[in-house]
């Protein structure tokens, strides 16, 4: 049986709504769909605009058997997820940067943010669709997959990520990280550039058993467990 999916014209955040109906037991997989968000957030604490009906814009409720030290992996496995449903459905290039930023020719396109909340994850995917233009300080850094001369239907993007996002987080449930490693390593552009990230400068050699970044510096191999990376030239 397929998981509800709630559909919403406008709410502060998806994340908050999806969090309430988890709170009352709503069944792992419940989706929750917007057109507009009036609160929406990003990764840590950054905010996330949208026009309205210009977005994907899901939250999802995981009811997971990982264990705790093993759920920031789901993050992970939700970027290839997305990243395998934008190559599949809407025809782009999607690329991922560490840890689950989702680019198209170095700009992003998707986010994901993941929060616990009990025993209950609620997964916050957002992508840039129909969009032609962005604001100036976000132009250099930012498209969507109409800038992209991709298919824009967000229905098909819906259940492209929906069943993605299923079968990656399965497939960690069962197999471990080891196959999401060696995908994500495939999508990524990080691995084998020259990066900066939490004040560590070295070049990125790839994740450990745990998804950590490891940089290669002068003094030997550092893991950066959280963070944004960013390409020094």
């Amino acid at each position: 049986m397929a998981s509800p999916i709630v559909r919403l014209p406008s709410v502060d955040s998806t994340q908050i709504y999806a969090a309430s109906l988890a709170a009352h037991d709503a069944p792992d997989g419940t989706a929750v769909v917007a057109e507009t968000q009036t609160r929406g957030r990003g990764r840590r604490g950054r905010v996330w605009h949208d026009a309205p009906g210009s977005c994907l814009l899901l939250s999802v409720i995981l009811r997971t058997s990982l264990p705790a030290a093993r759920l920031p992996l789901l993050s992970l496995a939700s970027a290839v997820a997305v990243a395998e449903a934008l190559i599949a459905v809407a025809g782009v290039d999607a690329r991922l940067k560490w840890p689950n930023d989702v680019q198209v020719h170095g700009r992003k396109i998707a986010g994901i943010l993941l929060e616990r909340r009990g025993d209950v994850i609620v997964l916050g995917i957002g992508v840039n669709v129909t969009q032609p233009e962005f604001a100036p300080e976000l132009d250099a850094v930012t498209t969507s997959i109409a800038r992209e001369e991709g298919h824009t239907d967000r229905e098909a993007l819906l259940s492209g990520v929906l069943d993605r996002v299923g079968q990656w987080r399965a497939r960690l449930e069962r197999e471990g990280f080891a196959p999401v490693r060696a995908r994500w390593t495939t999508l990524a552009t990080t691995p084998g550039r020259y990066v900066s990230a939490e004040g560590v400068t070295g070049v990125a050699r790839g994740l450990d058993s745990d998804g950590a970044l490891i940089i290669e510096t002068a003094a030997g191999a550092t893991r950066i467990l959280a963070g944004d990376v960013v390409e020094v030239s």
